[in-house]
């Protein structure tokens, strides 16, 4: 198996968002923000070559939405979706599962194309697999949530017929802090969590002796390991509380690498114990593993 860094450039969004609670003096110092309280982040993807199947976690923020849309984002960066996968020697045909953490517009974007007046798969022979539950929440959002569910990046998928439901755990919300998983194949298990919006997934990948999670929104970068450093946008902060402390307990005593798709400089991570708390140990990129 081999895992490879996507990177599909750079958004920005408010600071205050971002951190929630927590005053600008203090985030500001590890996320600087700009005139206009914005920061920026990546929205970078991990690509899986495992056996016969080429497996990408979730695709940025995609190319179809008009410029006022863009102009909210200020996007940036050299790298794209296609450039990257063109570096490695693949296109979006060669991909043959799309795993989507969730369906706001920064991590499934790229999901669809439009061609013409029409709105297609961007991965003409892949499975995107969402779940059951979080699709259903997608679709029939609520009214604080509804602005990050794009209606063009979600439905055509469905419409394609190349849409499959992950089989999780429970169907309703768990609000008790623990991550369940199931087996998504021999080597990638999917945990769903809650707080930052209905069962996100979050892959975690055994992969030359390390397991590597993928964070998607619960950990967004280095900057969110404190505990108390939970974003505005999640619908249930005490429940992201809760996930955090029972995941960054387990990956510190297990040595998990954490791999982050929105920090702007550090791509992966490793924990310790500290007298203040669990801190990053090491920062690296994942091509050293």
């Amino acid at each position: 198996m081999q895992l490879h860094t996507i990177n599909t450039g750079f958004f920005k969004l408010d600071g205050g968002a971002m951190f929630g609670v927590v005053p600008k003096s203090m985030w500001n110092k590890l996320v600087p923000a700009d005139e206009n309280n914005l920061c920026n982040w990546a929205m970078r993807c991990l690509l899986i070559e495992d056996g016969n199947r080429l497996i990408l976690i979730d695709n940025g923020i995609g190319t179809k939405q008009d410029a006022k849309f863009f102009s909210h984002y200020y996007l940036s960066g050299n790298s794209s979706l296609d450039s990257s996968l063109n570096a490695l020697g693949f296109n979006r045909s060669d991909i043959t599962d799309v795993i989507l953490t969730h369906l706001h517009f920064d991590h499934c974007g790229g999901s669809i194309n439009r061609q013409g007046d029409k709105l297609v798969p961007a991965f003409s022979n892949a499975i995107y697999w969402s779940n059951a539950y979080h699709w259903n929440w997608a679709t029939q959002p609520n009214n604080r949530e509804k602005a990050s569910f794009l209606k063009d990046n979600i439905l055509p998928i469905q419409e394609s017929g190349q849409l499959q439901f992950i089989t999780h755990p429970a169907t309703q919300f768990t609000n008790d802090g623990q991550l369940h998983s199931v087996a998504f194949n021999s080597n990638i298990n999917l945990r769903f969590v809650n707080g930052h919006t209905g069962m996100m997934m979050l892959p975690q990948i055994q992969y030359r002796n390390n397991t590597i999670v993928f964070m998607a929104d619960l950990l967004p970068s280095v900057a969110h390991l404190p505990l108390p450093y939970v974003m505005a946008y999640d619908m249930f902060p005490l429940t992201t509380l809760q996930e955090k402390n029972t995941f960054l307990t387990e990956a510190t005593t297990n040595n998990y690498t954490l791999f982050f798709e929105h920090d702007a400089v550090h791509e992966c991570c490793t924990l310790q114990q500290t007298e203040k708390g669990i801190k990053y140990k090491e920062v690296f990129d994942l091509a050293l593993l």
